[in-house]
């Protein structure tokens, strides 16, 4: 088997002494989705997080963690993250804001740090999977210490 090159995310969590593992994925260009990456890692889907990165009009971006086959509540994410509304960021500005290319967003390592809130959920499982910051990649690690590495809030941010 190849060697797993490391990536920014990786050399962060053994900066930050968090135990984690990189769990590579056939990437399928025409499908980025996170039930999709749910579906060829075999795992639950509830259990692949995905990151989405969100504009404010009043504090500027933020960042949003939540299960992968869920969609984010505008209304709540707003409002948790101390905004009257929000939207989230166009895919053409991902880059240049954060570092990371659609299907490869991670809330580990960006340019610069946001606020990051993440869906109550993830404390219902040992383990999470997050983008490792690349496409194909996934990082495998407990919610405490993916919050404790990004200051995460835990929140309500999903459509019920």
């Amino acid at each position: 088997m190849a060697k797993i090159q490391k990536t920014n995310v990786a050399r962060l969590l053994d900066q930050a002494q968090i135990p984690y593992e990189l769990v590579p994925y056939e990437v399928d260009e025409n499908d980025l989705s996170a039930p999709h990456v749910a579906e060829v890692l075999d795992e639950n889907v509830a259990q692949v997080f995905k990151t989405l990165v969100l504009q404010g009009d009043r504090k500027g971006y933020f960042v949003c963690v939540i299960p992968g086959d869920a969609t984010v509540d505008l209304k709540l994410a707003a409002r948790v993250s101390g905004n009257k509304k929000c939207e989230l960021v166009p895919v053409k500005q991902l880059l240049p804001l954060t570092g990371y290319i659609r299907g490869g967003c991670s809330p580990i390592g960006m340019k610069k740090h946001f606020p990051t809130y993440i869906h109550h959920t993830c404390t219902d499982f040992p383990h999470i999977y997050i983008s490792a910051g690349v496409r194909g990649l996934q990082v495998k690690l407990a919610p405490d210490d993916l919050m404790r590495v990004v200051q995460a809030e835990i929140a309500p941010l999903i459509v019920v």
